[in-house]
């Protein structure tokens, strides 16, 4: 028996991917849900409005497709074939981190922590997107 370390093999690209957006989404939960600990929030809650947005079935629905868009890119880079999923996940990272830095203006140190993390791997995300290459074998099969 040998006491030497082997290396492990490497994770495909799809599944990086898929845990890159895992760990993503579960911060954006956290974070909205955190969230409800702030006075000043549920106040908002309360009067009917957050932001300068009026709570209903618009806006329900609205951060419904906000948060369903990206959460669905964890199955999506898993089943999507790799012309399709490289593109998704970069445009989408991309949109998503817009709108990632537009909502931390002006919040609170928590909102700000959590969301340079969620730049973070929305950049790797693009970064891994990016340089993605199948093998010369695979190449005619997508």
């Amino acid at each position: 028996m040998s006491s030497t370390l082997q290396p492990l093999p490497p994770i495909d690209v799809r599944l990086r991917l898929s845990a890159l957006w895992t760990a993503t989404m579960i911060i954006v939960a956290f974070v909205d849900i955190f969230g409800l600990f702030r006075a000043d929030l549920r106040e908002q809650i309360e009067a009917g409005s957050v932001f300068m947005f009026e709570i209903g079935q618009p806006f329900m629905l609205g951060i419904v497709l906000y948060v369903m868009i990206p959460t669905l890119m964890i199955a999506a880079s898993i089943f999507l074939p790799w012309r399709a999923n490289r593109l998704l996940n970069i445009i989408v990272a991309a949109l998503f981190a817009i709108t990632i830095v537009g909502a931390a203006i002006g919040e609170w140190g928590y909102y700000l922590v959590a969301s340079g993390v969620e730049l973070g791997l929305l950049a790797v995300v693009i970064v891994l997107a990016a340089r993605w290459q199948l093998p010369p074998k695979l190449e005619t099969r997508n």
